[in-house]
Order: structure tokens, then sequence, then C-alpha cells
């Protein structure tokens, strides 16, 4: 430090201030405003993308909640027309039941009808071969009575005394 303290030189020293100062002027005139303009850019630019992101991000939980909503009513959509669907199915099904039964109906009392027709038609034809039966019994019964004399006085006054009482 002592060497320092020696060799100093006034005329050296002034220079050194001289250029310093100037280059300090030269760099205030020509360099500080582009520089500090161009920091000012930059920051303002950071400042931008960071607002920048920060509306995106509001925008991004803005589509979600309304993807959410969008969602939400879709599956109240679904559950709506699967609640229609169950219930036209069931109508249906009711519908399809209740025209079964009345077919049903219509054909058990068809049948009901076919059997008492058939039955009045077996009960007529029964008579009528009972009464065909009888009157050839009575044919067959009276030929006999009639061709025996004695047996034909016995069989009328049979029948009086029967008459009779």
């Amino acid at each position: 430090m002592d060497q320092l303290i020696n060799d100093f030189s006034l005329g050296l020293f002034f220079w050194q201030l001289v250029i310093f100062v100037g280059l300090i002027f030269l760099m205030a005139k020509f360099a500080w405003k582009p520089i500090l303009s161009s920091l000012d850019n930059r920051e303002q630019g950071i400042a931008d993308a960071l607002a920048s992101a920060e509306n995106a991000k509001v925008e991004m939980a803005k589509l979600e909640a309304s993807n959410q909503a969008a969602a939400q009513e879709a599956r109240a959509q679904r559950d709506e027309m699967i609640k229609e669907a169950r219930e036209i199915k069931e109508k249906m099904i009711a519908d399809a039941a209740g025209q079964a039964q009345e077919k049903a109906d219509k054909i058990i009392a068809q049948a009901q009808d076919a059997i008492a027709s058939e039955k009045k038609a077996a009960l007529a034809d029964i008579k009528s071969q009972v009464a065909n039966l009888s009157v050839d019994i009575a044919e067959k019964v009276t030929r006999k009575e009639l061709s025996e004399k004695d047996a034909q006085h016995k069989l009328i006054e049979q029948l009086l005394a029967e008459a009779n009482i």
C-alpha cells in the first residue's frame, strides 16, 4: 500500500477522473435510457404474462365449472330419460297384460258359450233319442199286448184300477 501512495500521480488521477466522468456522461446520455426502457419493457412483459396467466387460470376455473354444470345437466337429462323409459316400459307391460287378460276372458266366455251350446244340443239329442226309444218300446209292447186278447183285457182292467185309486 505504501508503494501506491508513493507512486501516486496527480495528472494521471485527473485524467482518469475526466475519463470516468465522461464515460458516465456518455452512458447517461446514450445507454441508461435504452437500458432502463428495456428493463421497464421486460418488467411490463413479465407483469402482463403473470396477469395473462392469472386470467387463464380464472378462465380455466370458469370452464371447469361450466363443464361440471354441463355434465351435471347431462346426468340429470340421462336420469330423466331412463325414468321415462321405465315408465313407458311399465305402461306397455300393464297394457299388454290388460289386453292379454281381456283376450283370455273373451276366449273363456266363448268356450263357456260353446260348452253350453254343445250341452243343450247333447241334451236335445238325448231327449230325442229317449223319445224315439220310448215310442219304439211302447210300440213293441202295444203290439205284443194287442196280439193277445186275454193280456189286453188284463191290461185294461189294470189301467182302470190304477186310474180309480
